[in-house]
């Protein structure tokens, strides 16, 4: 099983040595998010920082940049590791996208798949010299001069994975990406009667073997030296759960515990501006349902309980504030965990 962690995001200046100890700690690879800051910039700068680590956007919010300015990104990332960059999208929101981005809002599943699409006949252009000619609904590329066509490299393009909630992002990751980014708000019951049945669907009908798709997160992970610490973090993400129980979007995975009710309740005190009593309505239940909580002595089994068979990857952090503390042995057990997923395959990334 790989273990990847946050690097820090709110000063570039910080990540080189976060990358190098990431490296050094064992860790398989580094991600970033978008909340308040870019997730490439800082990639780049661990790219030139370490030999192996794997470089993951999760995620990138896809729609206010053009699949060509994206494909320019991974392209550079990817040639800069020596192939070790993986492409994390995103759709966000309705109200994000328009009222953050400014950025006109459409049924996002077909979208991101065209958008997905598009990159890909971006990259082949790049890589196999063909004649760039993608014309679809949302997004259309037809001019690609040699002045613009990046300087060779032997990587393949990089492989290119979702972030998945509901259904639909599900099926889209399992019929046309490399992997699936779940979501931390995930629970085992989630990935075992929804995650599960619709990848097995979608990677069936395209035909592609379970080995070569990558299942990466589904829970948090409330872990420290002591107790003490590992209250300290499990009191973050009963916080970060109440936020996200509050949308709509996450609710399907509530609806597996019959918890719509707790739903509805934390919508209506976010709409009141209650923020500061969220975290009261999580019980320790509720918080174990997306937890999983030990001690760095205790942890490893209570991860291989929980993701073996489900997912291929974990977030040891979830948060650049935060980061993670976990010991080389601890990762070294938690890597010994089987998983499913060997390899991206090369034709998949084209």
């Amino acid at each position: 099983m790989k273990i990847f962690t946050t690097l820090p995001q709110d000063d570039l200046k910080k990540v080189s040595a976060a990358a190098a100890a990431a490296e050094s700690a064992g860790y398989d690879g580094v991600m970033t998010l978008e909340n308040r800051h870019d997730p490439f910039l800082p990639l780049a700068v661990a790219a030139t920082a370490s030999e192996h680590l794997q470089l993951l956007t999760s995620v990138a919010i896809a729609f206010p940049r053009s699949p060509m300015v994206v494909a320019n990104l991974g392209w550079d990332l990817q040639s800069a590791s020596g192939g070790r960059f993986v492409l994390g999208l995103g759709s966000q929101v309705r109200g994000h996208n328009e009222r953050r981005f400014s950025v006109p809002w459409s049924a996002p599943a077909p979208r991101l798949s065209e958008y997905i699409a598009a990159l890909r006949a971006i990259w082949r252009c790049w890589k196999e010299g063909s004649k760039l000619n993608f014309e679809g609904k949302y997004y259309k590329f037809t001019l690609m001069t040699p002045a613009f066509v990046p300087e060779p490299m032997p990587s393949p393009p990089p492989a290119v994975t979702i972030g998945a909630v509901g259904p639909a992002m599900l099926g889209l990751a399992a019929e046309v990406c490399d992997g699936v980014r779940l979501h931390p708000f995930c629970t085992q019951r989630y990935q075992e009667n929804v995650v599960g049945p619709i990848v097995a669907k979608g990677l069936g009908g395209r035909g592609l073997a379970r080995e070569n798709f990558e299942i990466t997160g589904g829970g948090f992970i409330a872990t420290g030296a002591n107790d003490e610490a590992v209250d300290a973090r499990a009191t973050w993400i009963r916080q970060r759960i109440a936020f996200y129980g509050s949308t709509r979007a996450y609710w399907p995975v509530l609806q597996q515990h019959d918890l719509q009710d707790l739903g509805l309740k934390l919508h209506a005190m976010v709409k009141a501006g209650k923020w500061q009593d969220l975290t009261k309505e999580i019980s320790d239940d509720v918080l174990a349902l997306f937890t999983v909580i030990g001690r760095h002595d205790t942890l490893a089994s209570k991860v291989a309980e929980r993701f073996t068979g489900l997912s291929d990857a974990i977030y040891a952090s979830t948060a650049p504030e935060l980061g993670s503390d976990m010991p080389p042995d601890l990762i070294a057990d938690i890597q010994s965990i089987r998983t499913d997923f060997t390899a991206f395959t090369g034709s998949n990334n084209r």
